[in-house]
């Protein structure tokens, strides 16, 4: 009777522990699921600009109009954060429009040809002593040549929006050389060195 009866109450403890071990790893999921936040950009509020040195005298700067993409943020673990972005080459913009139409051209972007310049990250780590600021490694890709690059990037801020959520700001500013991606039209003109300014505002989704 006895031994029945150890058998009778150990098999709903066994049963409880079991469902409390069960509850616990769910638990767990989701709050490693939950931690990674989405953000779509904002182009309305949001800026990528380029600088670019005429006849080694004079900069000036030039920005694209047509952009898009997401950053996902995981702020217990920036390891699973993921960086995509996509820029519209023919919506190049210097307020000059057969300058633009210039740079859309053959001898620049090749618009008709490649139409985005794309950028997705393969690794995001938070830069050592700088909690606001990102190091983020991925695959650039333009004018039809993709390398990896390494920059850095700067959560400028956080908050909340009445009636609009969460919003995240990022700014990274970063060089290439445009020869490194076949732009080798009028080196004598624009020098190869070219400075690319990226001024983000996203919104969680």
């Amino acid at each position: 009777m006895k031994t029945e009866f150890k058998r009778s109450l150990l098999l709903p403890l066994s049963g409880l522990l079991v469902l409390g071990l069960f509850i616990i790893t769910f638990s767990e999921k989701s709050e490693s699921q939950n931690a990674v936040e989405t953000y779509q950009i904002d182009a309305v509020h949001s800026s990528v600009l380029f600088r670019a040195k005429h006849l080694g005298v004079a900069y000036f700067y030039g920005r694209f109009n047509d952009f898009s993409g997401n950053i996902s943020i995981d702020e217990a673990d920036m390891s699973k954060s993921k960086v995509e972005f996509e820029v519209k080459t023919a919506s190049v913009d210097t307020a000059n429009a057969k300058r633009d139409q210039h740079l859309r051209s053959q001898d620049f972007f090749s618009a008709k040809q490649f139409p985005v310049i794309t950028f997705k990250s393969t690794k995001v780590s938070v830069k050592e002593g700088q909690e606001n600021m990102l190091e983020v490694t991925g695959d650039f890709a333009l004018h039809g040549v993709k390398k990896s690059i390494t920059v850095d990037v700067e959560i400028t801020g956080k908050t909340n929006i009445p009636q609009g959520g969460e919003v995240m700001g990022f700014h990274s500013v970063f060089d290439i050389k445009r020869s490194e991606y076949g732009f080798d039209f009028g080196m004598e003109g624009v020098n190869d060195d070219i400075r690319i300014i990226v001024s983000i505002e996203a919104g969680r989704k």
